[in-house]
Order: structure tokens, then sequence, then C-alpha cells
């Protein structure tokens, strides 16, 4: 078919409107999830953990991430490779997952399964005797370590249960603190009928679409969750980028109202950093494994958005101890206006409402337009 012509704001808003960041907010964490299709999980909580920073953005501040930890005890939402996915959609992994037990994957991760397996199997039968269990008190009966050059090293029992959940065979059953608690797959997800798996994809790649909006048919490769989509949708090309584009078309031709958001660094609609400078023209890094003299925009700045546009990134951090949101920058990729630093004073109230903090500028003395701040901050650019 003849592929549609998106302006680059054709192209914003639709991304916007459909990581339900317009003026238009959902109502339910249910709904959120469902649509989004996954919460990144990051133990990272600068400001608040990532996953409950998504929703925030979505839901506003009388959301309770008390919710989120119901929503996971019940098992309406579940914990699937560092993400929160809703139970229904595991679905749609698991004939992955028994397609990667009867072909393990190259290279060295399925060869630290085939080389541990009397030990995988050592796990499932204690997991099957007393599980739900913590990795800590799992015994590591590993005959060959996993060797990395980072934090990973020699961590067996850890590898070894990440792995066989992409295999169907574990899950994460809840948490105790900050550790996940494993037990037997057939425990945790739903015994929906299995999706056969051509199917699944494209379902998946469906899904993940219509939560993107727009998005590349193939680009670069990463793990966790995939930016591309395959076939689904319809072709498009974008004015002023290079190459074709897949658009879901619901999204085409629809009126857009914009509202001023502050994003998780994991957000879904900055996390493809191609995608976010093709069509949005912003640089962002996430620069917390930075030495603090080479950082730009700070340990873990939250980008903001105004309307279609990513403005520029606030740079805070909940001391909760002290009981304060400590803001030490909001830096400008363009100038705003009255109007964009009433919003963004707006929500960082929100933010620091929401946590339970009283707001409080860092290190800095000044920043103009913002007197809803308790005390004033530095306008910093870019």
């Amino acid at each position: 078919m003849t592929p549609h012509h998106l302006s680059t704001l054709d192209a914003r808003r639709i991304a916007v409107r459909a990581q339900l960041l317009d003026s238009a907010r959902p109502t339910a964490l249910l709904d959120v999830v469902r649509h989004l299709t996954l919460l990144q999980i990051d133990p990272t909580a600068a400001v608040a953990p990532s996953a409950e920073l998504v929703v925030w953005s979505r839901l506003g501040p009388a959301w309770s991430p008390a919710d989120l930890a119901a929503a996971l005890t019940k098992r309406t939402l579940v914990e699937l490779t560092a993400t929160i996915r809703p139970a229904e959609d595991m679905a749609l992994h698991r004939a992955e997952m028994a397609a990667t037990r009867d072909r393990p994957p190259p290279g060295r991760r399925g060869e630290f399964v085939a080389a541990n397996d009397a030990c995988r199997r050592d796990i499932l039968a204690r997991l099957r005797a007393e599980g739900p269990l913590p990795s800590r008190v799992i015994p590591d009966t590993c005959v060959v370590p996993w060797r990395s050059t980072g934090w990973t090293d020699q961590q067996n029992v850890i590898r070894l249960l990440e792995a066989m959940s992409l295999r169907g065979e574990v899950a994460v059953a809840g948490r105790l603190g900050r550790d996940r608690l494993w037990d037997l797959a057939e425990r945790v997800h739903p015994d929906d009928p299995v999706v056969p798996l051509d199917e699944a994809l494209r379902r998946r790649d469906a899904r993940r679409l219509a939560a993107l909006g727009i998005a590349r048919a193939r680009t670069t490769q990463v793990p966790i969750e995939p930016y591309d989509v395959g076939t689904a949708g319809e072709p498009a090309v974008v004015d002023g980028v290079k190459g074709m584009w897949r658009v879901d078309p619901r999204y085409l031709g629809q009126p857009f109202t914009g509202r001023a958001a502050l994003l998780s660094p994991f957000d879904r609609l900055v996390h493809d950093r191609r995608r976010l400078l093709e069509l949005f023209g912003f640089e962002y890094g996430l620069e917390m494994y930075k030495p603090a003299a080479n950082r730009r925009w700070g340990y873990y700045a939250l980008p903001i958005l105004h309307g279609d546009r990513l403005v520029g990134k606030l740079d805070a951090t909940a001391d909760r101890r002290a009981g304060v949101l400590r803001v030490d920058a909001v830096h400008e990729d363009e100038p705003f206006g009255t109007e964009v630093a009433a919003a963004v004073t707006g929500e960082i109230s929100s933010l620091a409402s929401w946590l339970g903090l009283e707001t409080r500028a860092g290190r800095l003395t000044s920043w103009a337009g913002v007197p809803r701040i308790s005390a004033p901050l530095r306008r910093a650019r870019a």
C-alpha cells in the first residue's frame, strides 16, 4: 500500500498519544499496563522506582504504588525478565519459552545452562518442594561458573534462574524486600492456552506498535523488549527522516491536546534514543554510570515533556531521610516561556506531593518564573 506521509509534528503527536501522555489521562493501573504492554524494572530509585514513575506520569498523584504491589500479589500483573506485564500476556510468551527449552540459544547463556543441567534440575526439585524461595537460600551446585567482567561474575544461581525463566520453567512469584521469590512457572503464570509462536510474535508486534504509535519495522536489537515492530500496522514516511516507518492507523488524523509530564529515564517514549533524536530532536542519555564531573544533566535526570515536545531535563533527587525532593537543575533544551515554566513547576510540585516530600532547591540559587517552588532554582541550558 502507499505509505502514509507524516510530518515530524504528526509523528511526535502519534508517539505521545500512544504512550498515554496526552491530556486524556487514563484512570486505572491495569488499563495503563495492558496498553503499554510492560513496565521496566530498574533497581535505581533516585527519585522513585522507574515502574512507579512511569505509572505516575500517566495516572497522576492520586495513584498509589500500593496498587502496583497489590496487582503483583494478586498476579493480575507478573514479572518477566526485568519487566512487569499483564498476566494474560504470558500466553504470548510461552511458545517462545518452549522453543528455548527445545532449542537452547547459541552462545554463553545456552552453554551455561547446558553445562549446569544437574543444578537446574536441583533447583526445580527444591522449588517444587519448598517454593517460593529467594535465590540466596538455593544451594549452588553449578559445575561451571557464570563468568563476567561485571558485577554478575560468579552469580551462578541467579543467572541460572533467569535463564530458566526464559525457558518457562521458573518465574518470579513475588518479592521479599528487594529479593525476588522464585517458584515453578506453572504455579505463577496463568494456565491459558498457548498461542502458537508465529501468531504470538505477530500479536506482540501489534501490541508494541499500539503502545509506541510509530516505530521502525527493523532496527537495533536490544535486550528485554525490542524497539521494532515487524510488519505490524501500515507503512509511513516522516518528513526529513530517512527510511520507512510503521504506524498504527488508529492514531492517524486524531485531534491532539498535550500536557506537561516528567518521565522516567526508562520510559518507552524516550527509551529508543535513535527514534528520540529522529522524531523529537532530543538528545538524552542516562548518566548515573558516568563520573560526576562528566555529567551534563545529572545522575538520574528526568526528561521533561510539554505537549508534543521534549523540552528539557529535571535533575532531582528524593531525599526521604530529610523529607525533601531536592531539585538541583532544570535544564532547558529550548527556552521556557511563562506557560511552559508554570506547567513544569506544577509537575515538580505534583511529583513532590506524590512522594510525600517537600520541594527544595539543592545547591543552586535561581530559576526565574517558578513561584510555586519553595526555593528558586537555576535555569540551565542543555
